[in-house]
């Protein structure tokens, strides 16, 4: 089993950054495959972004493609998601997510996932 705590939200300006982290406990962290999801107000919860148990492989919505990137230190026990050139249509609460068996493909379905954190604001002010 495995916690995750998220961090690093807050209020910035369209066109900022920032920069998410999500610490997880386990000495085992390197064999979970790791997404970020976020849910907007009103919204349903969305796939934003994933990353193979290595990080060799990554994996972006098309509304974050480009500007957003996902990347994981297993020593640290940590995924991060830098978001670039945010847009108020970012706006959400941000949640990371892991599963220990991965299923070619089925990164972008929350039903995926066995673990969650308690997610993090992110306000993008226009």
């Amino acid at each position: 089993q495995v916690q995750l705590v998220e961090s690093g939200g807050g209020l910035v300006q369209a066109g900022g950054s920032l920069r998410l982290s999500c610490a997880a406990s386990g000495r085992t962290f390197s064999s979970y495959f790791m997404g970020w999801f976020r849910q907007a107000p009103g919204k349903e919860r969305e796939f934003v972004a994933a990353i193979s148990r290595s990080g060799d492989s990554t994996y972006y919505s098309d509304s974050v493609k480009g500007r957003f990137t996902i990347s994981r230190d297993n020593a640290k026990n940590t995924v991060f998601l830098q978001m670039n050139s945010l847009k108020p249509e970012d706006t959400a609460v941000y949640y990371c997510a892991a599963v220990p068996t991965y299923y070619s493909g089925s990164y972008y379905r929350e039903g995926t996932y066995n673990y969650w954190g308690q997610g993090t604001q992110v306000t993008v002010s226009s």
